[in-house]
């Protein structure tokens, strides 16, 4: 499926230049002259190459179909992931670094989804959001606004995000996977 420069977005896989790869980053720019593009930042999924290209909006690029499966996270075994898949119950190995920084986030029993293509697996969605809890989170400062200042915190997981004033160690939060970004206390 052809899809126009400035409709692609992170987590998108595109066949580009006869390899596939998936967006990490975009950036759209409007220069004060010529027309707007999309800066976008994608590693290539065989490979491992990271590459910039610059999409106008007349580019079109193909957005690759991936056959999707739901597979639930089991344990680390050294840099490898195990994974089951849910309906078969086999178990396969998965490298770390496919899951990128998003790694972090993977839970006991958690359920992704696995996107394969020719019958190889090339990527792991991991939930929007998930819950964690925050084992440091430093003092609030007397004075600033709760308005517009947030504070750093560490995650159980060791992952640090930005939290608001009101917000203590012990308080379980629902965390963006992705942005890395607090959205709010868990329900």
């Amino acid at each position: 499926m052809k899809i126009s420069g400035v409709d692609i977005r992170p987590g998108n896989i595109l066949e580009y230049e006869g390899g596939i790869w998936k967006v990490a980053k975009i950036q759209h720019t409007q220069p004060g002259k010529g027309g707007a593009f999309m800066q976008v930042e994608m590693k290539n999924l065989i490979d491992g190459r990271k590459t910039n290209v610059r999409f106008r909006s007349a580019d079109t690029v193909e957005k690759v179909r991936l056959e999707t499966k739901d597979f639930q996270y089991l344990y680390t075994d050294g840099d490898m992931l195990v994974f089951m898949d849910t309906e078969t119950y086999d178990q396969i190995n998965l490298a770390t670094d496919l899951l990128g920084e998003a790694a972090a986030f993977l839970q006991d029993g958690m359920t992704v989804l696995l996107e394969i293509y020719d019958e190889r697996p090339i990527s792991v969605q991991l939930p929007e959001q998930v819950e964690a809890t925050i084992v440091e989170a430093d003092a609030v400062v007397k004075g600033q606004t709760a308005s517009s200042s947030y504070k750093p915190a560490v995650l159980d997981n060791g992952v640090r995000v930005m939290v608001p004033p009101h917000i203590e160690s012990g308080t379980r939060i629902v965390v963006d996977v992705y942005e890395r970004s607090y959205v709010g206390k868990a329900g």
